[in-house]
């Protein structure tokens, strides 16, 4: 949908252009026409001009303020000539001339000096005013300049000829597309509700993680009803000077009144929306507020006849929102736009698709499969780095191993083919990544295995082991999560039965281990000595809008260490049952890293086949 374009005309460029045709005008009447049309009088210094008084040669004299004019007397019936002279402050000039005879009197006043009275009493502070306001829009104060300032930000989309945004363009959210087909029902047939005394939402709250669409989805609400689509940061209604917010809230409605039925979409509503209760602001805070509080009267104030402005607002933070922000009557929805499950990511990899040239070999499905937890906008990225790795092998179409190669690049980072790693070293990696590859194999909740690889990529991976997941999954149990920590120290393990020593290499493993053993914990009440009580608390209090997580509620000294040692038996059983795994599967480990060490990757069907050979401890 194409920007509207307003051919009003712009009342700062107006005066600016009268300022500057003023100062012209002033320039022209001083200096460049008395110097162009006025008689070209030959000057002369003061001495000379005093010598000749003295000597009898002048006839007479005009005093000005800025120059002295005299004429010579006439000789043989020729006039004299005229000459000027810079005056100086001489009190004996006058009886001077008296004395020689000479006529003396002041200089006229031009014929145009009111004229040029009043230009100098007028375009000094014009030109004073047009250079301020020049700063001004240098400085911020928009295209249009300081007159402007209060003015609405919101660019304006309408209905064109080109191609729009609709619900086909969206994929992933069906929940959430399902919600926003009422609003467009009721933008396009608003007295099929109102006839019956139903009141559409006013206000409607996209909620969910960074990329999931939700600016997508307001775009294609407006698409599909066909209506004007105003679309506003949070973070454009504050400025520096007080006021500026809450009278830019005020000029958007008053558009959006004119042009109902519309829609607002206020994108980062937590930039302006945040709770008025929250504590440690400082600075800006009285001009946050009143911009929330205009936005609050905004949103209460529709009358009949333009209930039909909608606004909708996106955030990925509702929990930092004013609570009045979020009443009913105003967000009264909250649509919750998440991240895709893996039909939802198939979906959304055929609309991307729809732009690139895919070969025979591609398939979505498989390629959704292995994109768990990957938004909207990570999926567009995946198909645009599968189009470049493409175009940059020379092939006219993009291949399966592109796309393979693309999961890789976002999920572990770039190759890193100039970071040699030496014969230690690089056997040390081996071991590490068959370790947890072999542990992981066993653990039904860690996914499959799909490849083991001792490349380097991204800052810090020397190698990485890929899991999958089979399937989606919302829920895991005890023996799963206890699984999974087996599995991220099994690398640590494979080290000290191979090498009867550790490195660096595991530090962040210990750490995601740790974490999750935490949880377990305090937050999902996996402890018999504890019981199930939740001992994390989420956020604490906001401090200059940056919420750091609390990990622990206030506890007692003994729970502490009660917790404490909980987190230390889940660790140490888990890293005990890595070990006796390790240690069952000794030869295939050594096999394996043989293999690895010559080959740098195992992948797909050859390395299903060398853990199929797994002997689990309890059979």
């Amino acid at each position: 949908m194409p920007i509207k374009q307003q051919l009003t005309p712009n009342p700062n460029r107006l005066i600016g252009n009268t300022v500057l045709l003023l100062a012209a005008l002033f320039l022209i009447v001083n200096f460049i026409l008395p110097f162009v049309l006025g008689p070209q009088i030959p000057g002369v210094p003061y001495s000379l001009f005093i010598h000749q008084v003295e000597a009898g040669e002048v006839e007479r004299v005009q005093v000005g303020q800025n120059q002295i004019q005299f004429q010579l007397k006439t000789v043989d019936g020729k006039a004299g000539s005229v000459f000027s002279t810079t005056p100086i402050f001489d009190l004996g000039l006058p009886k001077l001339l008296e004395e020689k005879g000479v006529e003396f009197a002041a200089a006229p006043p031009p014929k145009n000096g009111w004229f040029t009275s009043l230009l100098g009493w007028v375009i000094p502070p014009l030109i004073f005013v047009a250079i301020w306001q020049f700063f001004i829009r240098r400085g911020g104060g928009g295209p249009q300049g300081v007159l402007s300032i209060g003015k609405s930000k919101a660019k304006v989309y309408v209905e064109g000829e080109s191609a729009k945004t609709t619900f086909a363009d969206v994929a992933g959210v069906e929940e959430a597309k399902t919600e926003l087909v009422e609003i467009v029902d009721f933008l396009k047939t608003p007295e099929r509700y109102t006839q019956i005394g139903a009141r559409i939402p006013k206000g409607v709250l996209l909620v969910g993680p960074p990329g999931t669409g939700k600016t997508l989805l307001a775009k294609a609400v407006a698409g599909e009803a066909g209506v004007p689509f105003f679309s506003i940061s949070g973070s454009e209604f504050v400025e520096l000077f007080v006021g500026v917010g809450s009278s830019r809230v005020r000029d958007l409605f008053e558009q959006a009144k004119k042009q109902a039925p519309c829609i607002v979409f206020i994108d980062e509503l937590d930039a302006i929306g945040k709770s008025r209760n929250s504590g440690g602001f400082y600075g800006g805070n009285d001009e946050r507020e009143q911009t929330l509080n205009q936005l609050l009267a905004e949103m209460d104030g529709f009358s009949a006849e333009n209930a039909t402005v909608i606004v909708l607002a996106a955030t990925n933070r509702p929990e930092v929102l004013d609570p009045a922000l979020l009443r009913p009557g105003r967000f009264d929805r909250q649509v919750l736009v998440d991240r895709p499950d893996l039909s939802g990511r198939e979906a959304i990899l055929k609309i991307h698709a729809r732009k690139v040239k895919l070969g025979e070999d591609v398939k979505l499905t498989a390629i959704a499969t292995r994109t768990p937890g990957f938004a909207g906008a990570d999926l567009a990225n995946l198909v645009n780095e599968a189009a470049l790795l493409a175009a940059r092998n020379q092939r006219t179409d993009v291949a399966q191993e592109d796309f393979a190669e693309a999961i890789e690049r976002v999920v572990a980072g770039l190759e890193k083919k100039s970071r040699v790693l030496n014969d230690k070293e690089k056997k040390i990696v081996a071991y590490h990544e068959v370790g947890h590859a072999l542990v992981g194999s066993l653990m039904t909740s860690s996914g499959r295995v799909e490849k083991i690889s001792i490349v380097p990529r991204g800052m810090a991976a020397l190698g990485y082991t890929l899991q999958l997941p089979t399937e989606d999954r919302f829920l895991m149990d005890e023996a799963e999560l206890r699984g999974q920590i087996a599995t991220l120290l099994g690398g640590r393990s494979a080290e000290e039965i191979v090498f009867n020593s550790i490195t660096t290499g595991a530090a962040n493993d210990l750490q995601r281990a740790t974490d999750l053993a935490e949880r377990m914990v305090t937050t999902y009440g996996m402890s018999k000595v504890l019981g199930p009580l939740a001992y994390q608390q989420g956020q604490q209090a906001m401090f200059l809008g940056n919420g750091a997580p609390n990990p622990r509620r206030m506890t007692s000294e003994e729970t502490a260490q009660a917790i404490d040692r909980e987190v230390k038996e889940i660790v140490e059983t888990a890293h005990q049952q890595a070990l006796d795994t390790l240690k069952l599967n000794r030869e295939l480990l050594e096999a394996i890293a043989t293999q690895l060490l010559e080959t740098e990757v195992i992948e797909g069907e050859k390395l299903h086949s060398l853990l199929s050979q797994m002997q689990s401890a309890s059979n």
